[in-house]
């Protein structure tokens, strides 16, 4: 890996700035208005959370970006939110009880030009949510979540650095369930110098926010050297505190079981399990529903190729692309409409949705590892469609990247 390149010719450009926080006085209590991750609210949780006043749920999740704008506006002219004076950079950390789930550090991250590679996409967006993304940003003139990215740096001047300011009073502290999360506030250029430095010769892996990612892009091409050339980021260390990477699963609520396990027959092995669903193994799948389990490996090599004709040649080891289009789309011709599939991250809960019902399978896929991905991403291949899930995600609304009236 490079360490000699210019920051802005081939690394990272972590840069501090001013962020926009809850200020507690105002708002009250910061459990009570921070936000989830946007993908893991679903619909009538995120109504619930908007009935609270100054949550930020009523900002993420307006379909009106304008009338959100000036309820953001609004919100700082009375001092619920407040824009900090000195531009730094944020450490921010997850915490249950004496381990330490996630640390890494908030700034506003140059998005790469001209073909650079340093940020590395691993899925492919839908062009229609990218559109509502980007709509969203540009009507708000803020930036209320940071991408979630990983990186591995050659050095490790930064961490000590990171280390440091974590045994400093924090800047906030929120607690949302077992979970504390807290900020703290780097102003020191010294330290800045040594965060960012490591940095210069890295390339970052998009854990989460592909979508949000696409849309900073798009706007910055709409406004060449204007503000959407940065985004706000959130960087983790994954050699110091290395995001968990799990598997997304299949709930096909319109399949029965037995007719999906013969059809799944003619493309792939299949192998009861009289011990009921359980975690599939790598290489295999596991299909469960109305109490039956059965666990699939070996698929047909004639079908995958036609199921994959297309398709990167890496993706016949992607248990996700095997799921999604040789069982998917092939056996079982389930269409790529709204509520025909549902993608849930707990396998046991996947499990448990069908296991009383004589409708409705899940299939159950294995994870695949973060270097498999990274170096997919690498080669340019990105994965099929909820492929992956890092976590844990970072809490949206501890600091907000805002821009200022130019």
């Amino acid at each position: 890996m490079p360490t000699s390149a210019s920051p802005t010719a081939l690394g990272l450009r972590l840069r501090p700035f001013r962020a926009v926080r809850y200020d507690p006085a105002t708002a009250g209590e910061l459990s009570n208005v921070i936000c989830p991750p946007y993908d893991d609210v679903g619909p009538s949780h995120a109504r619930a959370l908007r009935r609270r006043p100054y949550h930020l749920a009523r900002l993420l999740y307006s379909s009106e970006p304008q009338t959100a704008a000036g309820q953001l506006q609004r919100w700082m002219q009375r001092g619920v939110l407040v824009r900090d004076s000195t531009p730094a950079l944020y450490v921010y950390q997850q915490q249950l009880g004496a381990g330490v789930l996630q640390r890494g550090v908030i700034g506003e991250l140059d998005l790469p030009s001209g073909g650079s590679a340093r940020v590395l996409p691993h899925e492919d967006v839908q062009a229609h949510v990218v559109g509502q993304r980007a709509a969203h940003m540009a009507g708000l003139r803020a930036q209320l979540e940071p991408l979630l990215l990983t990186y591995r740096a050659a050095a490790s001047s930064g961490r000590a650095v990171i280390e440091d300011v974590t045994k400093r009073p924090p800047l906030a502290v929120a607690r949302v369930g077992r979970t504390t999360h807290s900020v703290w506030a780097c102003t020191d250029r010294r330290e800045h110098a040594a965060i960012t430095g490591e940095l210069a010769g890295a390339s970052a892996l998009i854990a989460d926010g592909h979508h949000r990612y696409a849309a900073g892009l798009r706007l910055d091409a709409h406004q060449p050297r204007g503000p959407w050339g940065r985004s706000l980021a959130l960087l983790v260390d994954q050699e110091a505190h290395p995001l968990q990477l799990t598997a997304i699963h299949r709930v096909i609520p319109g399949l029965e079981a037995d007719k999906a396990a013969a059809a799944a027959a003619d493309v792939m092995r299949v192998r009861p399990l009289p011990g009921g669903p359980r975690l599939p193994l790598p290489g295999e799948l596991v299909l469960t529903g109305a109490g039956q389990a059965w666990a699939l490996t070996h698929p047909d090599q004639s079908s995958l190729d036609d199921a994959l004709a297309g398709r990167p040649p890496q993706w016949r080891d992607l248990p996700t692309a095997v799921a999604d289009h040789l069982l998917l789309n092939r056996a079982w011709s389930v269409p790529d409409l709204p509520g025909a599939i549902r993608h849930v991250h707990d396998a046991h809960l996947a499990a448990a949705s069908v296991a009383t019902s004589g409708h409705g399978v899940a299939l159950l896929v294995p994870a695949i590892s973060e270097a498999t991905v990274r170096e997919l991403a690498g080669a340019g291949v990105l994965l099929p469609r909820k492929t992956t899930s890092f976590g844990p995600k970072p809490a949206a609304g501890l600091a907000l990247r805002v821009l200022e009236e130019s």
